[in-house]
């Protein structure tokens, strides 16, 4: 018996490090770039290190002075711009926001206020029947047919891609670029 157990987590073991390798891995650091390429970083500018380092860009900055400063872009777009060849780095962040399967006037909004709250479908199916929801400290009733609802059964919120930082390049120097700034 014992020996089956060691075969099976020696056989794991593998799967595990090549799970945290990954992980780990895509966890780059602006710091761990510069490290992991000092050349490209002592060819730039004074003022390009300066802001390499705190993970700024400028316009006219190269391309190797982005990737620095920002990483890997997760999509890359070709184009023409005034008769100019383009290359833009898009920047994917994501956003999971908890998901309240309520409809109508009362919702997970309301769980301030003690007891049960409604929520209405807008559906009429299963309305004689609701099914109970539990958020902060309030019981909430869902009228309708949960196969109305997508996540419904999801354990896992819901992830929503956007563009947080984008920047377009022409003649590998930075032509525009924008991104999210913080509240």
């Amino acid at each position: 018996m014992i020996v089956r157990m060691k075969g099976r987590i020696l056989a794991a073991l593998p799967l595990c490090l090549a799970a945290s390798a990954l992980i780990l891995t895509s966890c780059e650091t602006t710091q761990d770039r510069i490290s992991k390429n000092p050349e490209i970083y002592q060819r730039l500018s004074t003022s390009d290190q300066t802001l390499v380092t705190q993970g700024q860009i400028r316009g006219g900055m190269s391309q190797n002075a982005v990737w620095l400063a920002w990483g890997p872009p997760d999509r890359k777009i070709v184009g023409n711009m005034a008769g100019r060849s383009t290359e833009t780095w898009i920047y994917i962040y994501y956003a999971t926001n908890p998901y309240y399967p309520y409809y109508g006037p009362w919702g997970p909004w309301a769980y301030n206020t003690p007891g049960l709250a409604y929520g209405f479908a807008y559906t009429s199916v299963g309305a004689t029947t609701g099914s109970v929801h539990h958020h902060g400290g309030c019981n909430f009733v869902f009228f309708g047919s949960p196969f109305y609802d997508p996540f419904f059964y999801s354990y896992i919120p819901p992830s929503i891609p956007y563009p947080g930082k984008v920047v377009t390049f022409s003649n590998g120097r930075v032509m525009s670029f924008q991104y999210l700034a913080s509240h």
